[in-house]
């Protein structure tokens, strides 16, 4: 906006030189009543260049039209802005004059530009520098000094003020998150760029606009009723869940599950009472690192090609819970053996102990039928864990307890009164996802996708590197490739070289496990889900040039 600011009538004036200009009246229209106009002493000839300064003792000029440096800001020529030529302001070309002057002397004294102390130049000068109405200038001066930016004293004319003190330059801070890598493949993410944006934005709508009042109030920390009662049926469904929707608790999130059971005062398996805990031989560091902070100890347990091996549950009388992946061991892949599943159901019942079932990514299965839960052999004896961050995005948030009935209060207990961690709109989103039919189709959508990615996978290492053997490929969203003994960490730096990112499969392995009872084996995992359509064939190059030939 322009500055419609006008200077007063000009008091006549001889022809000949006379005394200075006539003070103005002290009330001015755009000057607030009480604020001292600032001091514009008797520099202005002083602050003016020379060849602008009428010789002392000459004639003035007869009065005519201003000029250029004596117009409004609206009438002043020039598109790119003015600049301040004794402070070096640079003000815009549009908007409010006193807006942008006041802006450019803030930023003048917080830089540290004009120092506490500073002296400047007379208003009607600054304001014959930058182009701009006298009235204009006074009362951004004034402004400043009611704000404390500026001091100004009858007869000293208009200074810094001393508690001006310019802030000093923030130190960059470093971001703790690496550098988006040009090719990645790292496991246990799904593809971000097919979360079906469309069909949860529909279901959203319709759940919000079905909720009832009490929905946006305090959330029930068991989880929405909504919700539970469409897992019960899903469930039981796609996974051969036996339960109902009492025994479902929400969580945000597997880690949150294990939390729950295993930290905090109200833990339900406090590592005083429950003793170490059984996990297989290789899993996912990070929760192995939660459990050991909630102060509970594991105990792996090796691994073959039929899952784990369950000989050290019987042998060792003070494990009484198990933490298994059966339907797709994690990250080498493949089902716990039939007879496997039933011995550790039967271990438990006779133990008096309980098997958490972590069902990652049931829902992703290719070349065989899926496996179902364990659960459904002894629901009082597995607690069922599972989560939308696989089949639909780790973002929402979202998964689920399938509890044994005795359990459920203690879970709660735990929670505490209130939900404080899955949202109650995303729970009834997810709700009406599910019941629309939405999930399903896009759970047979991604099915299809990722299974592609599967075989361009396996066709790529086929055709480039025939001697390297590809597990765990029946299911899931990543696989493990083989690697020659002693050959895995330096096929790892090959692929930092090229900017993959991926896993070795030594980071995943059990500080705890011996090698008499699981031989070390070297080996790549690679989550072939993770990078979109686009950027996938780049990134299965990339993955194929650093593989180390055959010897």
């Amino acid at each position: 906006m322009t500055d419609t600011s006008v200077d007063p009538p000009r008091i006549p004036r001889r022809s000949t030189a006379g005394p200075a200009e006539a003070p103005r009246p002290a009330a001015r229209r755009g000057h607030r009543p009480g604020a001292t106009r600032p001091d514009d002493g008797n520099a202005t000839a002083a602050t003016r260049p020379a060849a602008t300064r009428p010789a002392e003792g000459a004639a003035r000029p007869a009065p005519s039209a201003p000029s250029a440096t004596e117009r409004p800001a609206g009438e002043a020529a020039g598109a790119a802005g003015s600049a301040g030529a004794d402070l070096h302001l640079d003000l815009p070309a549009t908007g409010s004059r006193r807006s942008a002057l006041m802006d450019a002397l803030r930023e003048a004294i917080r830089s540290g530009r004009l120092a506490p102390g500073t002296r400047l130049p007379p208003y009607r000068a600054l304001a014959a520098d930058l182009g701009i109405a006298r009235n204009t200038a006074a009362d951004a001066y004034a402004e400043l000094v009611a704000e404390g930016w500026l001091t100004a004293r009858q007869g000293s004319g208009t200074t810094v003020a001393e508690r001006a003190e310019p802030v000093p330059p923030t130190r960059a801070r470093r971001s703790s998150r690496p550098p988006r890598p040009a090719h990645d493949l790292r496991q246990g993410q799904p593809d971000a760029a097919a979360f079906p944006r469309t069909a949860w934005l529909a279901a959203g709508r319709r759940a919000l606009t079905a909720a009832p009042n009490e929905a946006f109030g305090p959330g029930d920390p068991q989880g929405r009723r909504e919700l539970r009662e469409v897992l019960a049926d899903y469930l039981a469904r796609a996974r051969g869940v036996r339960t109902d929707p009492d025994r479902i608790v929400v969580c945000s999130g597997f880690a949150h599950a294990l939390r729950l059971l295993f930290d905090g005062p109200h833990a339900v398996l406090p590592a005083s009472t429950a003793g170490p805990l059984a996990v297989e031989g290789y899993g996912l560091a990070f929760h192995r690192g939660l459990l050991a902070a909630a102060g509970a100890t594991t105990r792996p347990l090796p691994l073959d090609e039929h899952g784990a091996r369950l000989g050290g549950l019987a042998e060792d009388p003070e494990i009484r819970t198990a933490l298994l992946t059966p339907a797709h061991q994690f990250p080498t892949g493949g089902p716990l053996h039939p007879g496997r599943r039933a011995a550790v159901v039967d271990w438990a019942r006779g133990r008096g102990g309980l098997v958490l079932e972590d069902d990652y990514d049931g829902e992703f299965r290719y070349d065989r039928q899926p496996v179902g839960a364990l659960q459904g052999l002894d629901p009082e004896r597995v607690v069922y864990l599972g989560t939308a961050s696989k089949s639909l995005s780790p973002a929402l948030r979202l998964g689920w307890m399938v509890l044994p009935d005795h359990l459920v209060d203690r879970v709660l207990a735990a929670k505490g009164e209130r939900e404080a961690w899955a949202s109650a709109l995303d729970q009834l989103t997810l709700a009406e996802f599910i019941d629309s039919g939405g999930y399903d189709r896009h759970v047979r959508r991604m099915r299809r996708r990722y299974r592609d990615r599967r075989d361009r996978l396996v066709g790529a290492l086929a055709e480039h590197a025939p001697h390297i053997e590809v597990t765990g490929i029946a299911a899931g969203l990543h696989a493990v490739l083989r690697l020659a003994p002693g050959t895995e960490r330096s096929v790892l730096k090959a692929a930092a070289y090229r900017g993959l990112v991926l896993d070795g499969l030594a980071d995943y392995r059990h500080p705890l496990l011996a090698a008499e009872a699981m031989p070390v084996t070297d080996g790549l995992v690679v989550g072939y889900a993770t990078p979109p359509d686009h950027a996938y064939p780049a990134a299965l190059e990339a993955l194929c040039a650093i593989l180390p030939p055959l010897l």
